[in-house]
């Protein structure tokens, strides 16, 4: 009883088999059948092949969301040089909340020489370079993003010649912890002194033919300092072309959280604009000589997720390729091989001509060939 159902069941599943053996005595193999198989499994291949690398590939996923902390500080991470002694200039922060955040609070003055050696200008011009090319080529950021703790320091080399030259400017660098409002980050002459309607500087005591705002920006980033991440003003520098004179930046500071399968950080991305000015009181343009950058917060926050193709995608997309492949050339190779035959046969009528009938001493006719021919000599 068991081995009669186990042959009912046997035969059943056999009648449901989708794949039907052909016995190879009946297969039938041609040149041309060859060759299109040849064709086939050539581009298999190739597509597979790209396929996979699509599979290794990575891309970035952007989502947007309203920012709900406020309650948390914004970090300000700063590597500026100006072009002036450090004891002549003074730097800080006042928010619209009238709050002023000192220097004091977490930077550093160093005397330093403005002009770069010939490895660091190298590594300037490389990064400008690299700027130029961000915004041209905006998925370049992605790259960026995906490299991030992977690549390179971003920060300016070490000189590399042991300079005895007299310091001629000063390096401010460090962080600071600000209110999530917009504020001013400036650099102006003299030292900063608070007091109860805001802030001032002593600048009375630095002569005016001593002023000197050139200045380039090594580093300037906001929240979590991200190794490998390259920001829109690292690298600039600017040159004064008069002792008065004023550099504005208008920066605006979006959230970001980035996650990749390297790295997760609380970073921020920004955009910035530029402007400078001669100050000049007698032709109305008024302000006061320094570096001032001014930033406000978006209330956007951006999620960056770095996002992967999963297996199951790529073994369906494998599976179409390999079976639109099979499916396709066959047609193709059908279809032609029938063409080919109708061309054929119409070649073949052509060339067939009716044999000339033999007439019989009754009158009828004979249209058939001779099986036969006597050849006399």
């Amino acid at each position: 009883m068991r081995r009669l159902n186990r042959r009912k069941t046997l035969s059943l599943v056999k009648e449901l088999d989708a794949f039907p053996k052909v016995p190879d005595s009946y297969v039938e193999t041609s040149a041309s059948g060859g060759t299109v198989s040849l064709i086939a499994f050539t581009t298999m291949a190739l597509l597979t092949i790209m396929e996979f690398s699509v599979y290794q590939d990575t891309w970035m996923k952007y989502e947007y969301e309203v920012d709900k902390d406020f309650s948390s500080k914004l970090r300000i991470n700063i590597d500026i040089t100006v072009a002036m002694k450090c004891h002549y200039v003074g730097a800080d922060v006042l928010d619209l909340a009238e709050t002023m955040v000192a220097s004091a609070d977490g930077l550093a003055y160093e005397p330093a020489l403005f002009d770069l050696s010939p490895q660091q200008r190298e590594w300037q011009r490389m990064l400008q370079l690299i700027q130029s090319r961000l915004q041209e080529e905006h998925s370049l950021q992605d790259v960026i993003f995906k490299s991030a703790f992977k690549s390179a320091s971003t920060a300016l080399p070490p000189r590399e010649d042991d300079s005895s030259l007299t310091p001629d400017a000063c390096r401010i660098h460090g962080h600071l912890y600000v209110n999530k409002v917009a504020g001013n980050f400036h650099i102006t002459v003299g030292k900063a002194i608070p007091h109860p309607r805001g802030h001032a500087h002593l600048a009375a005591l630095v002569n005016h033919d001593s002023y000197n705002f050139s200045h380039r920006i090594d580093h300037l980033s906001f929240g979590e300092l991200v190794p490998g991440i390259i920001n829109p003003l690292d690298g600039t520098e600017k040159i004064a072309v008069d002792h008065n004179q004023m550099f504005q930046y208008f920066i605006t500071v979006v959230p970001t959280k980035l996650h990749t399968y390297k790295i997760s950080a609380d970073t921020h991305q920004f955009s910035v604009t530029e402007r400078e000015r001669i100050i000049n009181h007698a032709a109305g343009s008024h302000g006061v000589s320094g570096i001032f950058m001014k930033y406000d917060l978006s209330s956007l926050m951006v999620t960056v997720t770095e996002e992967h193709m999963p297996f199951w995608q790529f073994f369906v997309r494998l599976c179409g390729i390999i079976g639109g492949i099979f499916s396709t050339t066959g047609m193709l190779h059908g279809i032609g091989k029938f063409i080919v035959e109708i061309i054929c046969c119409r070649f073949r009528l052509g060339s067939y001509k009716p044999v000339r009938s033999v007439p019989f001493a009754d009158g009828h006719t004979d249209n058939h060939l001779p099986l036969l021919e006597n050849n006399t000599h």
